[in-house]
C-alpha cells in the first residue's frame, strides 16, 4: 500500500475492545502492515506482527510473563517490543535490536484505536456519545469492502443519493430537493450547515422533513447530526484501511429516542448493514476507483457543497491514498 504520512499518523479503528481480556491474541492489517494486539496486566499493546528472529507472526503465539511469545522459537516480546527471552539461549540477554515495531493504542467509543506513526491529533470527536440522556452503540465491523476511503466517505457526505439509492427509507424520488446550505473548511475539518432533506421514514420520528449537519474530522471519519422530529441522531463512520482498495467499515450511533445501549445496537445494526449494502454496491461501481481531487475531473452541483468542500480539505492535507 503506498505510503501515506496523512493517514500514518492518524487514529483508525482496529477492533472492539470488549474482545480483550488478558491472554487475548488479535490480529489485523492496517494501512499495509500485518498488527498483532494483545493484552496482558489490563492493558492492550499493538505491534507489528514479525518475529524478527525467523519472520513468524507474534499472532500465532500466546502470552507469557507479561510478554508475546512467538510460536517458533518462544522468543518473548515485551511491551516495548523488545526481545526479552530467548529459550534455546537462556543465559544471554537478547540484542537491542531483537525487537518487533511497536504502535499506539487508544479505547475510545469501545472500540480499539491504533495509530502506526505520531498522532498529531487526539481519536476523533463524537459530540452525542457523551451526552445524557443518549444510547449510543456500535454497529460493525463490516468488512472486506472493496472501494477506497475517500470515496466511501464523501458517499457518507451526500444526502442528495438518498431518495435514489435508499428510496423509502432515507428518501423518496418524487421528493429530492434539498435545501440550500453551505460547507467549509475549518480548522477541525469539514463542516456544512443543516442540510433539509424529506425522508419516509426517519428512525425516531414520522415522515417529514429532517435536517442532516455534516462533519469531516478526518480523511477517514466523518459525522452527522440528524434532527427529527421526535428525536435527534448522531453517527459517526470511520474506516480501517487494511491495504489498497480494501476497508473495514464501522458505524457509532447516539440518540436520543433509545436509552439502552443493548437495544440499539441489536436494532439499528441490521438497518445500518441493509443500507450500507445499497451504498457499497453504487461505490465499488464508481469509476475512476480513486476520488479526483482535480475539480474539473467530475461535474459538480450545489447540492456537491459538502463533496467539493471534502476534496478541497483532502488536497490541502496532502492525501495521497485512495484519491487521484
Amino acid at each position: 500500500m503506498q505510503f501515506d504520512p496523512v493517514l500514518y499518523h492518524d487514529w483508525h479503528p482496529v477492533m472492539r475492545a470488549e474482545l480483550f481480556t488478558d491472554g487475548t491474541v488479535q490480529k489485523t492489517c492496517l494501512l499495509g502492515v500485518d498488527v498483532v494486539l494483545w493484552q496482558a496486566a489490563g492493558v492492550i499493546h499493538a505491534m507489528r506482527d514479525l518475529c524478527v528472529h525467523r519472520g513468524a507472526k507474534l499472532s500465532l503465539g500466546k502470552i507469557v510473563n507479561d510478554c508475546i511469545m512467538c510460536p517458533y522459537h518462544g522468543w518473548q516480546y515485551d511491551a516495548s517490543g523488545q526481545c526479552v527471552h530467548m529459550p534455546a539461549h537462556p543465559e544471554q540477554t537478547p540484542p537491542a535490536k531483537a525487537r518487533t515495531d511497536v504502535y499506539q493504542v487508544s479505547i475510545r467509543y469501545n472500540l480499539v484505536w491504533v495509530c502506526l506513526g505520531e498522532p498529531t491529533k487526539a481519536v476523533p470527536p463524537f459530540p452525542e456519545w457523551d451526552e445524557a440522556g443518549y444510547g449510543h452503540a456500535v454497529c460493525g465491523p463490516f468488512g472486506d469492502i472493496k472501494a477506497h476511503g475517500p470515496r466511501l466517505i464523501e458517499n457518507f457526505l451526500d444526502a442528495a443519493h438518498f431518495p435514489f439509492v435508499h428510496e423509502g427509507v432515507l428518501g423518496d424520488p418524487t421528493r429530492p430537493t434539498l435545501g440550500d446550505y453551505e460547507a467549509r473548511i475549518t480548522a477541525d475539518g469539514v463542516e456544512s450547515d443543516p442540510i433539509e432533506v424529506y425522508q419516509p421514514d426517519p428512525y425516531g420520528g414520522i415522515a417529514g422533513r429532517v435536517t442532516y449537519t455534516y462533519h469531516a474530522y478526518r480523511p477517514y471519519t466523518a459525522h452527522f447530526t440528524k434532527h427529527m422530529p421526535a428525536a435527534t441522531n448522531g453517527m459517526v463512520m470511520t474506516l480501517t484501511p487494511h491495504d489498497d482498495g480494501v476497508c473495514s467499515v464501522w458505524f457509532l450511533v447516539a440518540t436520543s429516542a433509545v436509552s439502552d445501549h443493548v437495544t440499539l445496537e441489536t436494532n439499528y445494526t441490521p438497518r445500518i448493514a441493509a443500507i450500507l449494502a445499497e451504498d457499497v454496491a453504487v461505490v465499488e461501481s464508481q469509476r475512476p476507483e480513486l476520488l479526483p481531487l482535480d475539480m474539473q475531473a467530475e461535474l459538480h452541483l450545489r447540492s456537491d457543497r459538502v463533496a467539493i468542500a471534502y476534496r478541497r480539505w483532502l488536497a490541502q492535507l496532502g492525501l495521497k491514498a485512495g484519491v487521484a
